[in-house]
């Protein structure tokens, strides 16, 4: 049987394709200077790059043309876990996770390179953020809370560090941050009375170079635990600092056992990258009652602020607050609430909100705005230094919280029962705290992260599983397309070969899309 040219073309370009997804890509290493400097046909950290901002220079797809955007290429996982992770891009290899396992897949064509895969039974497998880079070496932090290095090119392991015990009740689902030859990780664990902590290893042997505790040993009195450190933080190379937010006391709704302002809890908090000493600390919820997590990213922002050049650090919190500091030594600019809150007085002289006590749970119920999912989570924000528009995926919420004598002074200690909620994208001006624009998701909400572009886009996903284009200026829609699945992680782009792609995780797909070629 003969075959006309164009059978042939085909035929050589599918096993062109098919021999591309079983044979590495030869250049894998990532050196400290393109972390610094991000290219555009890289994404080498969680955020992007160190200032969290997650904006990216890229201008091929525009508000005009972007109602031509179709998927490139899909990636299944074939995994029951929802996409959680940011994938991470070095040198045309994508990597990214779910828990106990790591995907390489070329990012032209979506096709596998290599898997692995290490389950475990231990630990909480609730989510997995990613993986980070540096030179040929992956770093993978495991549900039971140990830390890998892998070879980039192959997936094989060099070397299993552990992080914390698991069997104390910690666990591990971050994308660590690399900071010279520091691989800097935090914790998961607040069911149980336990202290969080950061730690950094050392990028080639894996040893322990520090650790700076949230909180006092467990025991100590009148004090709490806690203080998660579960999401990846930020680092200003000026300053050398990095810069992270820490979890909820414990026990979590029971505030009588560890009265005052519960440090480090709920805080921001800057560290030497090389020492692990504290510089500063902010608290962003000094008494916190009701779960509301201040992992949310610290973002870098150089720009004036009332006319006055600054060195700024945003964060839209859990407790339903938007913060701007001077990052240079934690003194507050701004503190205002973005959505419904009713848990405060009012807000101190120094920018802490001041929690009222008759909000704190009780026997007989107390509302609360937000509710314990808070006003954001862990989903990244973004902030578009062109309009100063500093957008979050956020949750207007109302909650019953219950505290009862019985639940005692460990772990949860109380329940919180959802009443009403909705999610909505809020474009935040940071100079006043003010909403210029909101753009209803549904009233399921939505669990999508934010990417802008400096061509005017805002890119995230709505509670239908709809993965959505807005304008930047003002939040209407520019297209959207449906995935069959919510999106659980944040959206990241960027180019190869001339062609810019956005790339979205929904359900256990990973998409890319792109426009004609």
């Amino acid at each position: 049987m003969k075959l006309h040219k164009h059978s042939w073309a085909l035929a050589f370009a599918a096993l062109a394709l098919v021999i591309a997804a079983r044979q590495p890509l030869s250049a894998q290493n990532l050196d400290n200077s393109e972390i610094l400097k991000p290219k555009p046909d890289s994404w080498p950290l969680y955020h992007g790059d160190y200032s969290g901002k997650r904006h990216s220079s890229l201008t091929q797809i525009t508000p005009k043309n972007v109602n031509k955007l179709s998927v490139a290429w899909a990636f299944q996982t074939n995994q029951s876990f929802e996409i959680k992770s940011s994938p991470i891009l070095v040198d045309g290899v994508l990597y990214f996770t779910v828990p106990d396992q790591i995907w390489a897949v070329d990012a032209r064509s979506g096709h596998r390179i290599w898997h692995f895969s290490q389950p475990t039974k231990k630990g909480l497998h609730i989510g997995h953020r990613g993986v980070a880079m540096l030179k040929g070496w992956l770093y993978f932090t495991t549900t039971d809370a140990h830390l890998i290095s892998l070879n980039a090119k192959d997936g094989t392991v060099r070397w299993t560090k552990e992080i914390a015990d698991v069997d104390k009740g910690y666990w591990t689902t971050m994308s660590p941050l690399i900071v010279g030859n520091h691989v800097i990780v935090g914790v998961s664990g607040d069911f149980d009375n336990l202290a969080g902590f950061l730690r950094s290893f050392d990028a080639e042997t894996g040893a322990t170079q520090w650790q700076w505790d949230s909180t006092p040993p467990v025991g100590t009195p009148n004090s709490t635990t806690g203080g998660m450190t579960w999401m990846t933080g930020t680092y200003d190379p000026e300053l050398n600092l990095i810069y992270w937010g820490t979890g909820n006391p414990t026990p979590v709704l029971n505030g009588k056992t560890r009265p005052g302002d519960d440090l480090y809890t709920c805080s921001i908090v800057a560290l030497n990258p090389d020492t692990g000493k504290l510089a500063w600390g902010f608290s962003i919820s000094p008494h916190d009652t009701h779960d509301w997590d201040a992992v949310e990213t610290p973002v870098l922002v150089d720009a004036d602020f009332h006319g006055q050049p600054r060195k700024m650090l945003m964060q839209a919190s859990r407790n339903g607050y938007f913060f701007v500091l001077d990052r240079t030594n934690g003194k507050s600019l701004l503190t205002t609430p973005y959505g419904p809150t009713n848990w405060a007085l009012g807000v101190d002289k120094e920018g802490h909100p001041i929690p009222n006590p008759d909000k704190e749970p009780s026997p007989d119920g107390r509302l609360i705005a937000p509710d314990e999912g808070g006003l954001t989570n862990y989903r990244a924000p973004s902030f578009d230094p062109k309009t100063g528009l500093f957008i979050v995926d956020a949750h207007p919420s109302y909650s019953i919280y219950f505290a009862k004598p019985a639940d005692g002074a460990y772990g949860w200690a109380g329940a919180d029962y959802g009443l009403w909620g909705k999610g909505v994208i809020d474009a935040i001006d940071y100079q006043t705290g003010k909403i210029r624009w909101t753009h209803d998701l549904g009233g399921n909400g939505s669990g999508a992260g934010v990417l802008t572009t400096d061509s005017g886009l805002t890119i995230t996903g709505d509670g239908s599983g709809n993965v959505l284009a807005l304008d930047t200026s003002n939040g209407k829609t520019l297209w959207h397309a449906g995935t069959g699945a919510g999106m659980e992680s944040s959206p990241t782009t960027y180019e190869l070969d001339g062609r810019q792609y956005i790339l979205t995780g929904n359900g256990s797909l990973l998409f890319a899309w792109a426009l004609p070629q």
